[in-house]
């Protein structure tokens, strides 16, 4: 069997799946890697960061893949890992049969010979199961190559760090040690590399159905590929609702993978309702409940929704990593007549819009008709956030926060059609209570997490004045129609037929 290196990522890829390696190896035209970009984004920010903090005299190097390429980097690595008197970040290893980039390499200065402390730096805010194989096979891989390593350790993102500005992140990381447990374990990853060698030496592709290796812990980019002869069920198990992984696993066991054949004594109370209104093939709808549960809140009606943005590496002074930061709303104003009206607010300017999206939302709403959201823990999360930060603006945040009716759980009581499969998201209710509306037909931004790459893109410094300008329109309609959705979802559960466009 002829020895190849394989990369840390690859022998990862072997843990979750070997028919994932394999197809990494032979295949990789067959991957989808929708989403990688943004999940390489923020690796590259953290990175960008960790080198900053770890580089505290400014005399580090950094071997960056992309400029000196592979040949360049193992060579320039090997000298400075001997050398052992400044940080080395991204210093690449390779023996055993595998190679790895290590994040950060700091010269160990107790010691006369060349020895190391190994940081791998992650953009979670907490260590994971599968964090802890990655440090096992890199440690390995190091110390095959020759490299003396005085400890290992681990460090991800800090979530109780606050930004205080000024391009100061101490504190952002939180490291763990992971040096005994790593070093016990070393026999483990020789054994995985052994392991996967075999695999990727193979002619032919493993024989490995479909399970709950293809989520778990990552979805795999061959999903489609190993899915693509299996018969679609129409209504699959995942479509009803908080129905177990336990009790999906054992109606698969016993070849049951269609809602529909779940037995009654199986379902709470929601789950048979989907089943049974799958099983006519109709809605349920109890309008009568919808029209009792609106009943008491009297006009004018609010209808809001935020978009925000998280950042691992917080940007704005006092906030937080992965902190929801809003920065645009649309807000919806219906009177008693039908008059129907439209505020909104986006802050594309690049500083932190939360002061100014705090004051002009306090600004813009009146004191009294009930403010219908759509899942209100999350716009009530964002505001008492907004009101610690901006304790100016708290006495009429909270007045809004007090004011806050969830058309959520309405949906959930009140509603059911079979196309929602299992969901009662406002994108899934939306076009079977409303077939009029849709966000199928936005152009560009078509849910939150599109939203905020976007607002992301609009706020980079190489983004361009046209494309800047193109993202805020698609964000502004984007934002538009979910209150907009919410009016005519409120229409319908007040009985009002179609009046209000």
């Amino acid at each position: 069997m002829q020895m190849r290196h394989l990369s840390k990522s690859k022998i990862i890829s072997y843990r979750q799946c070997p028919k994932r390696l394999w197809l990494e190896v032979h295949r990789r035209e067959l991957r989808d890697d929708s989403g990688s970009e943004v999940v390489f984004a923020i690796g590259n920010e953290v990175g960008d960061v960790a080198r900053q903090v770890y580089d505290k005299n400014g005399d580090g190097v950094f071997l960056d893949l992309d400029e000196i390429g592979f040949s360049e980097a193992f060579r320039r690595s090997e000298e400075l890992l001997a050398e052992g008197k400044v940080p080395v970040f991204e210093a690449g290893v390779r023996a055993g049969g595998g190679l790895a980039f290590a994040d950060v390499m700091l010269p160990d200065d107790s010691s006369d010979s060349p020895r190391w402390h190994m940081i791998e730096v992650k953009s979670s805010t907490s260590v994971k199961d599968y964090h802890r194989d990655d440090v096992v096979v890199q440690t390995y891989i190091a110390t095959a190559a020759g490299v003396e390593l005085a400890s290992i350790a681990l460090a991800h993102i800090n979530s109780e760090f606050v930004y205080p500005g000024d391009g100061d992140y101490q504190g952002l990381f939180h490291e763990e040690d992971l040096t005994e447990e790593t070093r016990k374990r070393l026999g483990e990853a020789a054994t995985w590399i052994e392991e996967a060698q075999e695999v990727a030496a193979r002619d032919d592709e493993p024989a490995i159905d479909t399970g709950p290796q293809c989520t778990d812990p990552f979805e795999c980019p061959f999903l489609a590929y190993c899915n693509r002869d299996k018969a679609t069920v129409e209504y699959p198990l995942t479509s009803l609702p908080r129905f177990s992984a336990a009790k999906r696993d054992v109606c698969e066991a016993n070849d049951i993978h269609n809602l529909r054949e779940v037995p009654d004594d199986e379902l709470n109370a929601t789950q048979l309702r989907v089943k049974t209104a799958t099983l006519a093939g109709e809605a349920w709808f109890d309008a009568e409940g919808a029209a009792a549960d609106l009943a008491p809140h009297e006009f004018p009606a609010w209808f809001l929704d935020f978009e925000t943005v998280s950042f691992p590496v917080p940007i704005w002074k006092g906030t937080r990593p992965y902190q929801q930061l809003p920065f645009q709303y649309s807000l919806h104003r219906l009177d008693k007549s039908g008059e129907l009206s439209h505020e909104a607010f986006l802050d594309l300017g690049g500083e932190d819009p939360g002061e100014l999206f705090a004051k002009t939302l306090v600004d813009q709403f009146g004191d009294n008709g009930p403010v219908f959201v759509y899942n209100a823990s999350f716009e009530r999360s964002v505001m008492s956030k907004l009101a610690e930060r901006f304790p100016e603006h708290a006495p009429g945040l909270e007045r809004i926060i007090d004011r806050l009716v969830d058309l959520l759980p309405i949906a959930r009581n009140r509603y059911y059609h079979p196309d929602q499969h299992g969901s009662w998201s406002i994108k899934a209710v939306l076009p079977c209570l409303v077939p009029d509306l849709s966000y199928g037909d936005l152009e560009g931004i078509a849910d939150g997490g599109m939203a905020s790459v976007a607002y992301r893109e609009a706020i980079a410094e190489n983004t361009s004045a046209d494309r800047r300008k193109e993202i805020e329109g698609e964000l502004l309609r984007y934002c538009h129609l979910d209150t907009l959705a919410m009016v005519r979802i409120w229409e319908v559960f007040r009985g009002d037929g179609d009046e209000i466009g």
